[in-house]
């Protein structure tokens, strides 16, 4: 058999290869790092993290758990790189970016089975393809799958947040501390008073932004909506949001706050730290004198102002069948964010089923491995359900699994039944 062709080394076409390459197959793994970049990529490495370094909750009465724990019994390489280059972040599963790409590269690289081609591809190639070159195709690629696909394309830009020095932030202002006490006091709080938030607040929404030169009505994701625009929806949302201070308490006075920014590990060493919900597009003036306003933050170093870029993908409800694959083209199949799963942790997970369902496909093996109690099942089915057509992107939530058969008043406790049922039918299959 022809190799099989996976475009695209972030993290859904590097976990499609690894998953591929497990079970013998052969894999041409095309990546134009570091040959050509996108706006939002620096990095060489594969599996490189653009937003943020939060791979989110491992507890299983979540929906992000829940994937985790359905990832680790399918063997995942992103999980598995990523808890061993962790950062502390409470309950979250947040990662040494630049350990974890490192990682995730040496082990392809390393693995005979799959071929490296570094090279901007324009074309696609013949035979069984992935395609899972996500948010932040090139140009030249976004063309070809606009022809295949009868230009059925849909845009919307993506923000990241600040990264801030650690040796930059005021500590006589802030506190170590996590929400309801999880985890080990992981994040730095910047607490406000009302009048330092109410001052922060009227020159956030005054800021000036940066100018977005691509499309003259971007449309921008929820889940990453900048934080000057949200404020803009009234004077409480980010109160309510990002700046919640509900379950933060000082940890020796034991003082409640009208507002509290959390700031959470960017590397191992504690060096850096992410504003978490900051994603913005101001300019970087703007962004260093607006936010500099926090409690803490005055003299605050920025090692990465925040940015906003492109991200693209497709009308997956209308192009792909349940099996990922293009309609009008079995043989090319979708993978990651560019098919409208919205996460890190989702689109490797979506590398995952892609493969599978190839692998499956190829071994003439018709049998169901992703049911839909699974978290993976969900999504897929959510991305390939033709009776959606105001299609957005989506990412992992309970809201996507059937009902349980019996009532369960207690969230915590439904969320943590719906996983185990989930996990009880996913390794019942795989055992057969």
């Amino acid at each position: 058999m022809k190799n099989i062709s996976v475009i695209g080394a972030g993290l859904a076409g590097c976990e499609a290869a690894w998953q591929l390459a497990k079970f013998g197959y052969n894999i041409d793994l095309y990546e134009m790092k570091p040959k050509k970049f996108s706006a939002a990529h620096k990095s060489k490495n594969f599996a490189e993290l653009v937003c943020s370094n939060s791979l989110k909750a491992r507890r299983l009465s979540s929906a992000s758990g829940m994937l985790k724990e359905e990832m680790r019994l399918f063997g995942s390489l992103i999980l598995e790189c990523a808890e061993k280059h962790s950062v502390d972040a409470g309950g979250a599963l947040a990662v040494d970016r630049e350990l974890f790409s490192e990682e995730v590269t040496q082990r392809l690289c390393s693995c005979e089975n799959i071929n490296i081609i570094t090279e901007e591809i324009m074309s696609i190639p013949k035979g069984k393809v992935i395609i899972a070159t996500g948010p932040l195709t090139s140009d030249g690629l976004t063309k070809t799958i606009s022809k295949l696909i009868g230009g059925e394309q849909l845009h919307f830009y993506d923000a990241a947040a600040p990264i801030i020095s650690a040796n930059s932030i005021d500590m006589e202002k802030t506190f170590f501390a996590s929400r309801y006490g999880n985890g080990t006091a992981d994040y730095i709080n910047c607490p406000m008073n009302k009048d330092e938030y109410e001052n922060f607040y009227n020159c956030l929404i005054n800021g000036e932004s940066a100018q977005l030169h691509e499309f003259d009505k971007p449309k921008v994701y929820e889940g990453c909506m900048p934080i000057e625009i949200m404020a803009k929806r009234g004077k409480d949302t980010i109160r309510f949001g990002p700046l919640k201070p509900v379950g933060i308490y000082h940890p020796v006075t034991n003082e409640k706050y009208y507002a509290v920014l959390q700031l959470r590990k960017e590397n191992i060493e504690g060096t850096m730290y992410n504003m978490v919900g900051f994603q913005t597009n101001l300019k970087f003036s703007e962004q260093k004198k607006i936010f500099s306003l926090i409690p803490g933050l005055e003299h605050a170093e920025f090692l990465r102002y925040g940015v906003m870029h492109r991200n693209t993908f497709i009308n997956s409800p209308r192009l792909l069948d349940c099996k990922l694959r293009l309609k009008n083209n079995k043989d090319i199949r979708f993978a990651g964010q560019i098919t409208g799963v919205e996460g890190y942790m989702e689109s490797a997970a979506c590398g995952i089923m892609s493969s599978r369902l190839l692998i499956e496909e190829l071994s003439e093996n018709e049998k169901c491995i992703l049911p839909e109690t699974t978290m993976m099942g969900s999504l897929l089915k959510y991305i390939t359900n033709e009776d959606i057509f105001d299609f957005q992107p989506m990412g992992a939530n309970m809201g996507l699994l059937p009902s349980l058969d019996i009532k369960i008043r207690d969230k915590k406790k439904r969320y943590e039944a719906l996983a185990k049922r989930g996990l009880a039918d996913l390794k019942n299959i795989l055992r057969n």
